[in-house]
């Protein structure tokens, strides 16, 4: 089987065909706020143009855009790396699912495969995340995934009319294998 694929998701590149539904993602505020924060909106021309220019991209300092598709290949969401510093062994991601595909483990499926391709093929050895505290859902789903509160910002982000606290999160390698998480991957493989 692919090594970017299991039993819940697929992970490829952004192809140019995938501008309209990026715009579509672009239309949900809620989830706008969730991820960065309430963007103006853009035109579809924007997104077609960042889509072509995704479409040329390799792995670029270890950094790379996704798209998470379902079993029946539909775009579901997306997931992207960043802040990758080799020489200390350290990452960070953002992932999105459209609100329809929600509760679905499609994120944790992504999730789980960008872990086991940075922990097992880069050699990274830890992962962090920053989420806002008043977003429950990627809350309780990095602390199902064995993430650790590693501290808390205060205020430091305004949205929708009040401040909100950005929490961090992080995950040691030998914490993610400790839960199985190799083995969760090569399972949902088989």
């Amino acid at each position: 089987m692919n090594f970017w694929q299991n039993e819940r998701v697929r992970l490829r590149g952004v192809e140019p065909e995938d501008a309209p539904t990026f715009w579509a993602w672009n239309q949900d505020s809620e989830m706008a706020r969730h991820l960065d924060f309430l963007w103006p909106p853009t035109s579809q021309a924007s997104v077609r143009t960042w889509a072509e220019k995704q479409t040329q991209k390799q792995l670029e300092e270890d950094r790379f855009h996704w798209v998470i598709e379902n079993p029946a290949g539909d775009a579901v969401g997306s997931i992207s790396t960043h802040h990758c510093e080799p020489r200390s062994g350290t990452f960070m991601y953002g992932a999105n699912i459209a609100r329809e595909h929600w509760g679905q483990g499609y994120a944790t499926a992504a999730i789980q495969l960008v872990l086991r391709y940075y922990f097992h093929e880069l050699r990274y050895q830890k992962v962090t995340v920053s989420v806002h505290s008043n977003n429950q859902r990627s809350i309780a789903l990095h602390e199902k995934l064995g993430f650790v509160r590693e501290g808390t910002f205060r205020r430091m982000l305004f949205t929708g009319g009040t401040y909100v606290d950005v929490h961090w999160y992080g995950l040691l390698r030998e914490e993610w294998e400790e839960r199985g998480g190799y083995q969760t991957v090569a399972t949902a493989e088989s």
